[in-house]
Parts: structure tokens; sequence; C-alpha cells
């Protein structure tokens, strides 16, 4: 596993363990979080599954670095920057616990994906898709640069915005809370 820590002035974004397993599960299964991730809310069996995949898939054949989110000690969130498709290069994926909602953690967050991706990825582009409901993400990544690039129309019928921050505007400042 080559994935590194990272740290901000408050968090620490560590490589998963397996003691780590409960919070994520507890993470992934509040449905005011992962109304946002991916598919939607998942069944308890499918974020174990899915959490045992970080390690049997994502680590082992060093697919991309995803991270277990830490305040003070204290898991608070997972994070990773990986390739999609569906944007066309790499794109970051936060989510928080309801309970460091509201503390800043999320823009922290995004500023270091987004700074990993450009200085250690060696990325020109860096992308998030964001539910067009989720006026909270979509406000925190309009303010530290990213700009709408496209919707795309999910099976289901519904919008996902899918944003871009790009090295040149980063070098410009954009990525400075304003």
């Amino acid at each position: 596993m080559t994935t590194l820590a990272l740290r901000t002035a408050r968090l620490c974004l560590d490589p998963y363990t397996p003691a780590d397993e409960e919070d994520f599960v507890a993470l992934f299964q509040d449905t005011r979080v992962s109304r946002w991730m991916g598919e939607g809310p998942q069944t308890e069996a499918e974020d174990r599954a899915l959490f045992g995949r970080i390690f049997s898939k994502v680590y082992a054949q060093d697919l991309f670095d995803v991270w277990a989110i830490r305040h003070e000690g204290r898991f608070v969130g997972h994070a990773e920057i990986k390739p999609s498709p569906e944007a066309g290069g790499h794109e970051i994926v936060y989510a928080l616990a309801a309970t460091a909602w509201g503390q800043g953690f999320g823009t922290e967050i995004a500023q270091t994906l987004t700074g990993y991706g450009f200085d250690t990825l060696g990325l020109t582009e860096v992308h998030a898709t964001v539910a067009a409901e989720n006026t909270g993400s979509l406000a925190l990544l309009d303010r530290i640069g990213f700009r709408h690039v496209r919707n795309i129309t999910e099976d289901d019928g519904s919008t996902t915005l899918l944003l871009t921050c790009s090295l040149a505007s980063e070098a410009a400042g954009a990525g400075q809370p304003r």
C-alpha cells in the first residue's frame, strides 16, 4: 500500500486499518451522509463488503488513495481521490460524520485532496461530482475554486454536477477560501 498519510491544521488523513471497520460502517449507514455517496444508502452487509475491498482490492492493487479522517484521534470521516471515467480524470470524494459538520472540516479536506492531486499526483485538473441538491458541498467547492463543467443525468433521472478545479486557477489563488 502506498497511500500516504496527510495532515492539515486540524485533521489527520491516514490509510484505513482493519480496526476502522465499525466507524466506516457507521458513517456509511448514516443516511444523512450516505444519501450523497455513490448509489446512496446501502445495506450494512454491502458497506462491510465495501470496507473489505479497500484492503483486498484498492490497497492491494494500489488502485487509488483512500483515507480515514481523524480529528484529535477520533474518526470523523472518509476521503479518497480516484480515477473517474465519468469525470475524465481524478475525482475527489469525501464524507464527514454528521457530528463533524459545520466546523470547516469539509473545506480543509477538499483543499487537501485537491492539493494532493496537483502536488503529489501531478494532475492539472481535479474533479468532483455532486448531487444537484447537495447545496452545502456545491458552495464549499465553489469557494475553493471548483467550477461547474456539465450536468450528468443519472439512471433515476436525478442530476449530478461535474465540477473541476484546474491547476491554473489554483495557482492564480482561486483555491483560497473567500
